[in-house]
């Protein structure tokens, strides 16, 4: 009854953030606002944007991965491309919990695609 009566309430932003929240506990992961830097972390979440940004003449693909509570970037060095890495995938990751550009970033993380939501 909560969740309908949240849904006529709840702006669209709203109802996807909660709904990312209740996915990652399923998941077992911890909200990106809860991670500390230099710890192993699980991160769940939906990936907003996927760039391939090349450093240093070495092919790198980032991704940002939001969770309804904040994003951590994800880096995978020396990858052009990732099949089942792209936009609108949910995924859980698993990586020591860095800091780039200050931003909460994960490199070469451990993923597990999952199932994405109609």
């Amino acid at each position: 009854m909560r969740r309908a009566v949240a849904r006529f309430t709840e702006g669209d932003d709203e109802v996807a953030s909660r709904e990312l929240r209740d996915e990652l506990e399923s998941a077992g992961a911890t909200a990106v606002t809860s991670c500390s830097r230099g710890e192993p972390v699980c991160v769940a979440g939906t990936l907003r944007t996927v760039t391939l940004r090349p450093r240093a003449g070495v092919p790198t693909l980032e991704a940002e991965l939001y969770d309804g509570t904040g994003t951590v970037t994800l880096i995978w060095l020396g990858r052009r491309r990732i099949r089942g890495i792209e936009c609108g995938r949910s995924l859980v990751a698993r990586g020591r919990l860095t800091a780039h550009e200050g931003r909460p970033t994960i490199y070469n993380a451990a993923y597990e695609l999952r199932p994405t939501v109609a």
